[in-house]
């Protein structure tokens, strides 16, 4: 993360040290640059100059109305999964007609609210899908502009749990029953078909697998033109991965482009791109404080105030976060499982971490832009932490640390 830098031994996010940051909003804390964010989308939009497209920030990877609104002043499109998420891309200022709606559970309720705003198209996943947005649409009097979401059976080579371009993923319709979708479509008279969308996993470190999906998906669009379907978007998806551990190397965003761009070159197609991660991934940072040192049976422990419940993907991932203190101190180092107070075992943020801490000292999580706060909890009743957009030397307060009494606001007891 190029906005991350130490000066003078303490750690900085843009021009603002994150230990006065923890002083002042308290631990745990999300932070996120403001630089970071606008870099890495404008990677993508600038590489891809000259060629019709769409850049579409997966909402899923951070929700938070700054970072969607960061976005939307730079005219960002939005790939959205839910009537929740929809509801916040407008509320931070996008515009409706950039939205691509995926997901493969969308209820009737969500589909009349993405009709009403008149968003750009639906990511359909299954035929029964289909008939459901027809039956929508007709009620409303609108016709529902739809791409299909194929599964072209293409191994990602990533997490099994976030890939999902197999075909035994859930997403997605079969690349052998394409073609007869895309006809069942056609035929149905509240729907417009527009493209074709792909995305087969997240956290991918080698572009083959996503060149090969490319060309299944270029094969079938030439197949469906032949059929009388006219397509106006080839909808790759997104996936890309970043850098967590020093010895992985994230793709070449502008290379990657250039690829698009040459592949979809004189096709007559338009490109859409749902990016998240590698918007968001590398531009925020989780800040805990060391609660107490622990020796146990030979092994040291370092716990602290943030937990699974803050930042969940090492627990259900087995995923890495590298994690370094906020200030440089003249200790002597020793090796560290860093672990939460959540009264799980799998409650570990990372283990054998060669630190030197103390109590009271604060640690940055780093790399925790994206699914981080989105997956966040309240399990074991903590309160989910607050969040901090630093732009240049400012650090705003962009949500409030939930209270107690928030959670359960909404709960009674039997009379």
């Amino acid at each position: 993360m190029s906005a991350l830098h130490r000066q003078d031994g303490d750690l900085h996010l843009e021009s603002v040290r994150l230990a006065d940051v923890a002083r002042r909003f308290g631990t745990p804390c999300y932070v996120y640059s403001r630089a970071a964010i606008e870099a890495s989308w404008r990677a993508f939009d600038e590489a891809l100059a000259g060629t019709d497209h769409l850049v579409c920030y997966a909402v899923k990877a951070n929700s938070n109305l700054a970072v969607l609104g960061v976005l939307a002043a730079l005219g960002s499109g939005f790939d959205i999964v839910s009537g929740g998420e929809l509801a916040r891309v407008l509320a931070a200022g996008g515009r409706a007609d950039r939205v691509i709606f995926s997901g493969v559970g969308k209820g009737e309720a969500e589909m009349r609210a993405a009709l009403a705003a008149g968003i750009r198209c639906f990511n359909v996943e299954s035929e029964p899908e289909l008939e459901r947005l027809d039956a929508v649409a007709g009620a409303l009097g609108v016709r529902a502009p739809v791409s299909l979401r194929v599964n072209p059976d293409v191994d990602a080579r990533t997490h099994p749990y976030i890939s999902t371009g197999l075909k035994g993923n859930k997403f997605g319709i079969a690349h052998d029953r394409a073609l007869a979708a895309y006809e069942l479509a056609a035929r149905l008279p509240n729907l417009e078909v527009t493209g074709v969308d792909c995305h087969i996993g997240s956290q991918i470190l080698e572009t083959a697998p996503l060149e090969e999906a490319l060309e299944r998906v270029l094969d079938l669009a030439a197949a469906v033109a032949a059929r009388g379907i006219p397509l106006r978007h080839v909808d790759v998806g997104g996936g890309l991965g970043i850098r967590y551990r020093e010895e992985e190397q994230a793709p070449d965003i502008r290379r990657w482009c250039e690829t698009l761009a040459r592949r979809v070159a004189g096709t007559g197609y338009g490109l859409v791109l749902e990016p998240g991660r590698a918007i968001v991934g590398n531009a925020g940072v989780l800040l805990a404080t060391v609660e107490y040192l622990k020796l146990d049976k030979g092994k040291r422990f370092a716990i602290v105030d943030a937990s699974m419940s803050e930042l969940i993907r090492p627990a259900l991932y087995e995923a890495w976060h590298d994690i370094v203190p906020l200030a440089a101190a003249a200790r002597e180092e020793a090796e560290y499982d860093v672990v939460g107070p959540v009264c799980e075992s799998s409650d570990v943020l990372g283990t054998a971490r060669r630190l030197a801490l103390a109590p009271g000292d604060g640690l940055a999580i780093l790399s925790a832009g994206a699914y981080g706060m989105v997956m966040s909890s309240n399990y074991n009743s903590r309160p989910r932490p607050c969040e901090v957009m630093v732009d240049g030397a400012r650090a705003v307060g962009v949500r409030a640390r939930e209270s107690v009494d928030s959670l359960f606001a909404g709960e009674r007891t039997l009379d």
